[in-house]
């Protein structure tokens, strides 16, 4: 989180899912629960370093919760908090934009008929 006021509700937003992977982590938690191994699968990639961080900081932000599970081996799982669901489903939006942006490429780089 940042140390200063935020400017304005995007600037706050911006914080908690700035990087490159912290909307693709949430975008894998949409709808299930998931294991750190199925998450490094669905984000190839991605280090086991840089996961752990970012799970780390969404956790911190109340954005996705971490539940342990005791025995051998451990088993750790990861999930989407109700802030967490809210913001994915504010993103929705962003995603539905990004797939017109990606079929307008697709049409810039066709060739002409």
């Amino acid at each position: 989180m940042k140390n200063q006021p935020y400017q304005c509700g995007i600037d706050a937003a911006i914080d908690v899912i700035e990087g490159k992977w912290k909307v693709l982590i949430l975008w894998a938690l949409h709808d299930a629960t998931r294991r750190f191994g199925e998450l490094r699968r669905l984000l190839p990639g991605i280090s086991e370093k840089v996961l752990t961080q970012q799970l780390r900081e969404l956790e911190t932000d109340d954005i996705v919760h971490r539940e342990v599970y005791e025995g051998v081996p451990l088993r750790v799982e990861y999930s989407l908090t109700e802030h967490g669901q809210a913001l994915n489903t504010a993103l929705a939006p962003l995603s539905a934009w990004g797939k017109v942006r990606l079929a307008r490429l697709g049409e810039a780089d066709a060739p002409a008929a």
